[in-house]
């Protein structure tokens, strides 16, 4: 799977460890969910200001958040339906913000690490249509991304 990382903030220091871990996590989802090779996501690193004006614009909350997924491939009665060849294996964009990132990181008690990688699986597995709607839904989530997060040694 093709993965872009880009660090589009200058408030929490972005290592090349801190990548490796979104890799390998994002690796780690694409194996289990048989994602192809050609399958692409892209994960865009931000600050609170960044993340809080893309809530209120796409979800209409005025407040940062950690994490928002944009899924590529789905389909909803809002959006037209069209044809773009070529397109198919766009997962979509995951954008996870640092700072909240960190806060959580030192809240929890767990390195940044483990929080970005939680974060990164998180937002990918909504590319891939899971949700938390419900406690069934919910459970089953964080069990996969538990799962997930130990395979790889980042646990609490």
């Amino acid at each position: 799977m093709e993965i872009a990382v880009i660090n589009s903030q200058a408030k929490v220091e972005w290592t090349p460890d801190l990548e490796k871990t979104v890799v390998q996590v994002l690796d780690r989802v694409a194996v289990l969910q048989k994602l192809g090779e050609e399958a692409e996501v892209s994960v865009v690193l931000v600050d609170d200001l960044q993340i809080r004006a893309l809530n209120r614009q796409y979800r209409g909350q005025d407040t940062p958040t950690d994490v928002l997924s944009f899924a590529l491939r789905e389909i909803s009665e809002e959006e037209p339906s069209y044809d773009a060849p070529g397109e198919d294996n766009l997962l979509g964009d995951i954008i996870i913000s640092l700072e909240t990132a960190r806060e959580q990181s030192r809240e929890y008690g767990h390195s940044l690490a483990r929080e970005v990688g939680f974060l990164a699986v998180h937002g990918m597995l909504h590319l891939l249509g899971y949700d938390h709607q419900d406690e069934k839904e919910s459970a089953a989530m964080r069990a996969l991304e538990e799962d997930i997060l130990a395979s790889l040694e980042l646990v609490r």
